[in-house]
């Protein structure tokens, strides 16, 4: 069972992740760098700060964004397939999207409605704030989907809905002044891209996770017939 969860959700994240970073080549990345160059202006006129490695621009950028997006989308397979087995759902792909779909609501819309994905040169506000405020968001929805979907109980009904308005209540840190130097209409199209793109990576490893579990499952049957 272990190996051929590794498998399915290795092989997922592997064919996910390289159609996402082929999709982000014309998404995300051109608005990315449309982006640094309001950053690099801004920096230009300040005292020039130490920075760590970072890809060159290219074949380097595009192999960095690719094994990230492979190390993603088999986080995203790997998640699905764990959620699924604990809940003892049927692996196929139809319920694969199902949590997918679900999933992506946690971490994407629940997350972007108080802190939509940013741009460089954004206005910053504090790291360890915000990953908190993530992190709690995500859980939160995900477990109020859970009680609304999932069990039939007029208390988990209220629960669920109480903790899908929870984060939201209690607010997403915001930064002191608004310091962004990237135009408003660009920042815009940016999260509206990121997370489109974030839901195609959550639907591309859902199907492949219920097509792949589906085909391991037959092979091993046939094995053990053997």
């Amino acid at each position: 069972m272990i190996s051929r969860v590794l498998a399915v959700g290795l092989i997922a994240g592997l064919v996910a992740g390289l159609a996402t970073a082929a999709l982000q080549q014309v998404t995300t990345t051109p608005l990315i760098l449309a982006a640094e160059v309001y950053e690099s202006a801004r920096h230009s006129h300040a005292e020039p700060l130490a920075e760590g490695w970072k890809p060159a621009e290219g074949a380097q950028r595009i192999a960095a964004t690719s094994v990230a997006d492979v190390a993603t989308a088999a986080g995203y397979a790997l998640i699905l397939l764990a959620m699924m087995l604990v809940a003892g759902d049927t692996i196929k792909p139809r319920r694969a999207l199902a949590w997918a779909a679900c999933a992506f609501a946690a971490t994407g819309l629940a997350t972007g409605l108080g802190l939509a994905p940013q741009l460089p040169g954004a206005a910053e506000t504090d790291l360890f704030a915000r990953q908190l405020w993530w992190v709690g968001t995500a859980a939160a929805t995900g477990a109020g989907l859970f009680a609304l979907l999932r069990r039939d109980e007029a208390v988990a009904k209220v629960l669920g809905a109480s903790l899908l308005a929870l984060p939201h209540v209690l607010g997403a840190p915001r930064p002191a002044a608004p310091e962004s130097v990237v135009p408003a209409e660009l920042a815009a199209r940016f999260a509206a891209a990121s997370l489109t793109v974030q839901a195609i990576m959550w639907a591309l490893a859902a199907a492949l996770v219920g097509v792949l579990w589906r085909e391991f499952q037959a092979r091993d049957a046939l094995k053990a017939m053997r």
